[in-house]
């Protein structure tokens, strides 16, 4: 499948050779570029009220089909590498989230 791929947060704020930490930031009605998880990595939702994830078709992830929640801030969940998806703040208010990739 032809598309290009974005980093899988809005920018890189930590970095060695065992971890990369992302930060995630969206506007209410705002998605992200289609991005590739490659790593293992755990997440943390920060701010928000509604987030959605829609996965490609030839996704690896664990997430197959659309899913959307509440945001819960503080809530940290570990996910395996292999999603391709785009994220979508389908909430009213700003979205924060802090993506901690583990590193091989």
């Amino acid at each position: 499948m032809e598309r290009e791929l974005t980093g899988v947060g809005s920018s890189v704020v930590f970095e060695n050779d065992r971890v990369r930490i992302w930060e995630l930031r969206l506007q209410a009605g705002e998605r992200s570029g289609v991005h590739q998880h490659e790593l293992d990595h755990v997440l943390v939702q920060v701010a928000g009220d509604r987030i959605a994830v829609e996965p490609e078709p030839d996704t690896a992830g664990p997430y197959k089909d659309y899913l959307e929640a509440e945001v819960t801030p503080g809530a940290a969940v570990f996910v395996p590498r292999g999603g391709i998806e785009t994220a979508h703040n389908t909430g009213q208010e700003p979205y924060l989230e802090v993506i901690v990739e583990l590193k091989d």
